[in-house]
C-alpha cells in the first residue's frame, strides 16, 4: 500500500482508503475517489497530478493525493 502521490503513471491502482478530515474525504468521494474504485495517474508535474477516476480526468494537489491510499 502507498499514497497515490508516489504511484507510477499509466498503472491502474485500486483505492484502499481515503484519509484526512471528514470534509476532505467527502470532497474526494464526490470526485469519485471511493474505496474499491480504480484510479490511474496520467501525469504529475510540480505540485499537481492529473488522474483518471471513473472515466473522468481530475486534477488534484499532492497533498490530496497523499490522503488516497492505493495498492
Amino acid at each position: 500500500m502507498m499514497p497515490l502521490s508516489i504511484a507510477d503513471a499509466g498503472v491502474a491502482k485500486v483505492i484502499c482508503k481515503v484519509g484526512g478530515k471528514e470534509e476532505s474525504r467527502k470532497f474526494l468521494e464526490n470526485l469519485g475517489f471511493v474505496t474499491g474504485g480504480t484510479v490511474t495517474v496520467i501525469s504529475g508535474a510540480g505540485g499537481n497530478m492529473i488522474v483518471n477516476v471513473k472515466d473522468s480526468r481530475v486534477a488534484i494537489g499532492k497533498d490530496m493525493a497523499n490522503k488516497i491510499i492505493v495498492i
